[in-house]
This record gives C-alpha cells, structure tokens and sequence, in this order.
C-alpha cells in the first residue's frame, strides 16, 4: 500500500467551490496586493489567535525578518536561538546583519532549552554599567527567538522570564505551530502571542496553508503594528514617502481569500491530526515498538488542553534512522528528515566558529528523527501499513 508523507488533494477536494469562488471574486475586483480579502483574514486570524493585531505577509521568512528589521535588529547585535530548526530562523538573524546565537535543545521535546539559554547568557556573557549584555565576542544580546517546533510550544514561561531577567526581547517563530496551546502563568494562550511578537507560515504544508507562500505577524501592541505595517510595504507611509527602509513582504490577495476559507476548518483539522497520532501511539504500543523507538512527547496532554500540540510532523527517533527510512520507501511510504543537519553545522554558518559536539542534542536529533504521514485525511489502515513495515522492519534485526 502507497501511503504519502503529506496528501493534500482531499482538502482542496471538499473545499474546491468555496475557494474557486473567493478566487474568482478577487479576480473580478483586480485587486491583488493588499486590500480588503488580505484585512478580512487579518481580522480573522487575530480572533482566532486572541491577538490584537495580525499583519498579513509574503512568507513565514519575511514575518520574522519584517519584525527583525522593525525593531533595529542590525549588525552587532546577538539574537539567541534553536539550531534544530527550519533554515530560516537563523538565516533571517544574519540576513539583517545580526549573529545567530545557537544553543542546544531540550532532547524530549525538540524545543530550544531554557537552561541551555541561561546558561549561555549567565555563564558567558557579560553586562555594562548600562545593564546591557553582551556575547564573548562584544555583541549585544537584543532578543531570543524561540520555535514552537513540529507543532509544540516551547516552555515560554522560562523563556520570558530568563528574558525579563536579562531585558531581551522575545519573538516567537511559531511557522509550524499555528492553533498550539500553552499553558502559562497567564493563562492558556496560543503559539505566536506569549512574547512581543510572533509569525506565522502558510507554506502549502502547513497545518494552514495557502496555495504558494504566505505568512502573518501578530502582536498586541498597537504602535508595533503600525510598524510591521510600514515595514512590509518599503517603509512607505502615505504612499510614496518613506520613512524607513523596509521590504515588499506583502500579503497576496488571493492567499489571503484561500486562506479565510480554510481558517474555519482549522480547529478540526487539528482535532484529526491528533486523533491521528493516538492510533499511531495505540499501534505502536500494540505492536511491543516503543521500546525500539522514541514516540512524540505530549508534556501538556493532562492538562486538558484543547490544542495541546497540532502535529504539524509526527516525529519519531531511532538510532537505525537512515535503514528505517530506506525500508519505508522500498514500501512505498513517505517520511522525512526534519532536519538532517543542526544549523550550527551548515556550511553557511561555519564561520561563527562552531564545531561538531557543541549542541550534542541537536546533532543527536538530526541523526535519529523521522517524521511519518499525519494529515487529517490519513486513514486507521494507512497507518496500520506504516506501523506494519517498521514492526517488520526491527522485527528483521532480531
């Protein structure tokens, strides 16, 4: 049995009259950058979020590098973060001509460590009689960027306060974890708005996603927004007077019209992702495999969250990785590695003076992850075949 890593064709199937008529009506107005279908969304994301501000976007990349820029994030400054992530996290930090900061991972979750990060700062870095801190290298340390990776929160409890602590600024890259819940001391809130600021992807794969790339930042405060807003569009404030040099990180419209269709849908899609990865733990179990592989945490599951993770990937480890994804594709099932490398790895980023053994979990996740198919659509028998092929698979090594 053929069983794809991700199959988005029933989605588009049962939403197929509703999303052709969003698109025609934006055809019909010719109004494609910005505008009313983008506001719409905007105010329907924020809703769904309990966010007070969401601004529409080009990709999830230029969510975070939009905010970036807006808060003057620049050359000599130090931005600490995950290496076990999407290359863009680092790479929007350096693209603004900042430093990325790596530090390692918490190895149950996949999340960016919160002792790891204190560590880094109270261990290694220093502050002036200004109360700034400063990395090894004489840079100042302005922000933490946290991912929600795979569709689970980071503990943003520890992280803010470690930033409150140190004065850092907080900008969450929740690309992978729209609708995830948190529960904090404030209350239970959702990924993207436990810190000034946070952004969103809409890459075709995502959880929501759009029909080519597209992204949102959300926050709550209300001259911040204003910001994001000038920033994505050149700096521009009436038209044609620029107040600051920004970038063309605009929202299509047509996404946008896409994506306020699908939007209602979410909570149920994520509903049945989760549904899908308990039959995965229940046959897994039932087939004696959880003691040959690691199953995802769920650290928030008793607490009755709603949304507790949104299985963005439904990720497993083995140290046999690279001979059990080999098996599963002779089977005609998909899987991926999310991420083979740790960014401190890439040759990108060699010259920050990395080595091998530096983030030990990161590099112990990039060789034993694999994510298997979880989609809303997957059925009880597909899975069942993949459960079969890696039971047969470990049962060949005995």
């Amino acid at each position: 049995m053929r069983v794809p890593l991700l199959d988005l064709s029933e989605q588009y199937r049962l939403l197929t009259e509703p999303i052709r008529q969003e698109i025609d009506e934006t055809l019909h107005a010719q109004n494609f950058i910005l505008g009313p279908k983008v506001a719409e969304f905007e105010r329907a994301l924020a809703d769904y979020c309990g966010a007070r501000h969401a601004i529409g976007v080009s990709s999830g990349t230029d969510a975070l590098l939009a905010i970036l820029m807006a808060l003057g994030i620049g050359p000599g400054d130090a931005v600490v973060t995950t290496a076990y992530t999407f290359f863009a996290t680092a790479g929007c930090i350096a693209r603004v001509g900042a430093t990325p900061i790596f530090v390692d991972i918490d190895p149950v979750t996949f999340d960016i460590s919160p002792a790891k990060i204190a560590g880094f700062l109270e261990g290694r870095c220093r502050k002036n009689e200004a109360n700034q801190l400063f990395d090894p290298a004489g840079r100042i340390v302005r922000a933490i960027v946290p991912v929600h990776l795979f569709g689970l929160c980071s503990e943003m409890d520890a992280i803010n306060e470690i930033a409150d602590h140190h004065k850092l600024t907080v900008i969450e890259d929740a690309a992978q974890a729209i609708g995830a819940e948190y529960p904090g001391i404030k209350g239970v809130r959702q990924a993207g708005t436990m810190s000034m600021a946070g952004c969103f992807s809409f890459y075709p794969s995502k959880n929501l996603g759009a029909a080519g790339d597209a992204g949102m930042i959300v926050c709550n405060d209300d001259e911040l927004a204003e910001r994001f807003r000038i920033f994505r569009q050149h700096g521009m404030e009436p038209r044609y007077f620029h107040h600051v040099i920004g970038g063309n990180f605009r929202l299509d419209a047509i996404q946008a019209a896409i994506l306020k269709v699908k939007l209602p849908y979410l909570d149920d899609w994520s509903a049945a992702r989760r549904a899908v990865a308990d039959v995965y733990r229940e046959e897994f179990k039932a087939s004696g495999l959880t003691n040959r592989l690691t199953l995802p945490a769920e650290p928030f599951r008793e607490l009755g969250l709603t949304n507790h993770h949104i299985y963005h990937q439904y990720v497993i480890r083995t140290p046999r990785r690279d001979a059990l994804q080999k098996r599963l594709t002779e089977r005609g099932i998909g899987s991926a590695i999310y991420y083979p490398l740790g960014l401190h790895e890439q040759n990108c980023f060699q010259e920050l003076g990395y080595h091998t053994g530096d983030l030990p979990e990161t590099e112990r996740a990039a060789r034993e992850t694999l994510a298997l198919p979880i989609y809303p659509e997957l059925t009880r028998e597909m899975q069942r075949e993949v459960v079969r092929v890696i039971a047969e698979f470990f049962g060949s090594e005995n």
